[in-house]
């Protein structure tokens, strides 16, 4: 008899599996990162909405992993903070899944990169910028 493989018995990670995994990304980047973030929320949904389909034209529901919804930094001195809803990332869960299974990369891996680049797009980072992050924070963890 060969032994059970620990695959034979696991669920695919439910919402509140990649939200722990986003948290748990998010506490590995520098703290002057993330102290610079403030209070941004971090949501995962199965797939985006419909108007943000629309909004960003994209055929299907798995052409987006994550959004950034909000003010970002660069351009929140022009924009009136009355009424004003937090920053929030999204990280779409079955996008993301889908995106783990074709490619050669830890789900946590996938989460943090989609999480970084969402929260970059806060700051106005260059992609340079989100790479130095993401090695920094795999250096910490």
């Amino acid at each position: 008899m060969s032994a059970r493989s620990d695959w034979a018995g696991r669920e695919a990670p439910s919402l509140d599996d990649i939200e722990e995994i986003a948290r748990q990304g998010f506490a590995a980047l520098p703290d002057t990162f993330r102290k610079l973030c403030g209070d941004i929320e971090i949501r995962v949904a199965e797939f985006p909405e419909a108007d943000v389909l629309d909004d960003l034209d994209l055929e299907s529901e798995f052409d987006i992993l994550g959004l950034f919804e909000g003010v970002g930094l660069a351009q929140d001195d022009a924009v009136g903070h009355t009424g004003q809803m937090p920053n929030r990332v999204w990280l779409y869960r079955r996008p993301i899944l889908d995106y783990w299974a074709e490619h050669v990369e830890t789900l946590g891996a996938v989460v943090s990169h989609v999480l970084v680049h969402e929260i970059g797009h806060h700051f106005g980072l260059s992609d340079e910028d989100m790479e130095a992050l993401e090695a920094e924070a795999e250096r910490a963890g």
